[in-house]
């Protein structure tokens, strides 16, 4: 195995650590509510909520923070933090250290994200970049996939806690060869130091935002609580934009946005974000929920959909490598479209698992693991090397929020139907699905032809601003 696919390899495994744990825990929640009887169910929603928000805040200040001190130093930062994390919370005594230990969780997951990709793509040559960001895109999908069934296979097995003690078993392997293997780069442009304000700006805003989703069920979307932090968020964000415009080295460069396919992909990718994350919870639900089916059982009727998603992504990438982003989210887009709608049409009460439910899970899987890792690649394609981790962090961030969002949309659309009245729920459920799926496959036709190209620099925010093509000098990559 050569270099490059030794590092894609190592870094991948990170990052299936850190995006598992944003699924694994949903279904040993439940086993964790039993562990602390006295606790409200309010203050235990937070050891899912602490995770959501730490991540959705944390990820682009952590990509600019790698772009400026080293993404190598970042990354096995990242996998420490991480690891001491779930061993505090799998040990966890009490439910405040439970909650503690997974928003410092977050925060290593927040850091993988953006620094292992900006170690991936240097290693490859222009014309492989889309192959290697749709693998690296593979693990995340199929990581989010697969969480519920394993973790309903290690809940069963010895309890909640041996939920986070399994990340040891995957996080400890890739940090010991990371340290040899991996190698450090960095943005060379130190005129100023970077833009702390504007860090936290954006960090509380953020996670205002995802506060308010993540919550308005429970306190209610006319709540003070909601609606202070929409107004939080309201306030900070408009501030850290304004903050950006004029810093020397902000967090979020503006001019990011005035490439086409950075700005576009980011679209697409929080519009695919509200389905796929909403799918996850929804197709649960309702395999447990209407079709009755033991949690283990759940799991293996899930599995063909991240299986199909890895088995596209190679493919994926491939095409993109030759034909372009667009000639591969585009029917991507749809087919997980067609996969939503296909569950609309045909599942009712009875469980018809092979005739309903399996042709579209392989339909959604393949549309994921078209769609993610082309929306990806497009991201980062046309940034400089110099900004590969900060521009990743923003896709992420995008699809995270996305995820909050479609998460929220689901449970505001499924409620607590009366028997009588699931099945309809769980139909417009799933075509709520279908419609982001569609509004995704319009913004990848919008993306228009990608190339993946050496970028000097960012461009200005100035209207006139273009990209200058050549060799990079901002990294050592």
């Amino acid at each position: 195995m050569t270099r490059r696919w030794k590092v894609l390899l190592v870094t991948s495994v990170s990052v299936f650590m850190a995006l598992l744990d944003l699924t694994i825990v949903n279904i040993a929640f439940p086993d964790i509510r039993r562990s602390f009887p006295t606790e409200s169910l309010s203050d235990l929603s937070w050891v899912l909520n602490a995770y959501n928000i730490v991540f959705a805040a944390a990820l682009v200040p952590a990509g600019r923070l790698a772009d400026r001190l080293g993404r190598r130093r970042l990354f096995l930062l990242g996998v420490v933090l991480f690891l001491a994390a779930s061993v505090l919370a799998g040990a966890a005594p009490s439910i405040e250290l439970l909650i503690g230990a997974r928003a410092v969780q977050a925060l290593g997951g927040a850091i993988l994200i953006p620094t292992s990709l900006s170690l991936i793509l240097p290693e490859f040559p222009l014309e492989q970049r889309a192959t290697a960001t749709a693998l690296w895109t593979a693990t995340g999908a199929v990581a989010a996939a697969t969480g519920p069934s394993l973790g309903g296979l290690l809940v069963d097995w010895q309890g909640w806690r041996v939920v986070f003690f399994v990340n040891l078993l995957i996080g400890l392997p890739a940090l010991i060869p990371a340290r040899r293997l991996l190698t450090e780069s960095r943005d060379h442009d130190r005129s100023s130091r970077p833009d702390v304000v504007g860090a936290m700006l954006l960090a509380l805003g953020v996670g205002a935002l995802a506060l308010a989703i993540v919550k308005g069920q429970d306190w209610g979307w006319s709540s003070g609580g909601v609606l202070g932090a929409l107004a939080a968020a309201a306030v900070l964000l408009p501030l850290f934009i304004a903050r950006s415009a004029r810093h020397p080295t902000p967090v979020i460069e503006l001019g990011l946005f005035r490439v086409r396919s950075f700005a576009i992909a980011n679209a697409g990718t929080f519009v695919f974000g509200l389905g796929f994350y909403a799918l996850l919870l929804c197709n649960v639900l309702f395999l447990t929920g209407v079709w009755r089916y033991s949690i283990l059982g759940a799991g293996a009727a899930l599995t063909p959909g991240p299986l199909m998603a890895s088995l596209a992504a190679p493919i994926a990438g491939r095409l993109a490598d030759r034909l372009g982003q667009r000639a591969v989210a585009v029917p991507g887009n749809l087919l997980f479209a067609a996969g939503a709608m296909l569950l609309a049409l045909t599942t009712d009460a009875d469980a018809r698992y092979w005739a309903d439910f399996l042709p579209a899970a392989v339909l959604t899987g393949a549309g994921v693991g078209l769609s993610l890792p082309a929306f990806s690649s497009a991201a980062v394609a046309e940034l400089p090397r110099s900004r590969f981790a900060t521009g990743i962090a923003i896709a992420s961030c995008f699809r995270q929020i996305g995820a909050v969002l479609g998460i929220a949309g689901l449970v505001a659309v499924l409620g607590t139907p009366a028997p009588s009245e699931a099945i309809q729920r769980f139909h417009q459920a799933w075509g709520m699905v279908a419609v982001t799926g569609a509004l995704a496959a319009v913004a990848a036709v919008a993306l228009g032809r990608v190339r993946a190209r050496h970028v000097d620099r960012v461009p200005t925010a100035s209207p006139n601003a273009a990209v200058i093509s050549g060799k990079s000098s901002g990294d050592t990559g």
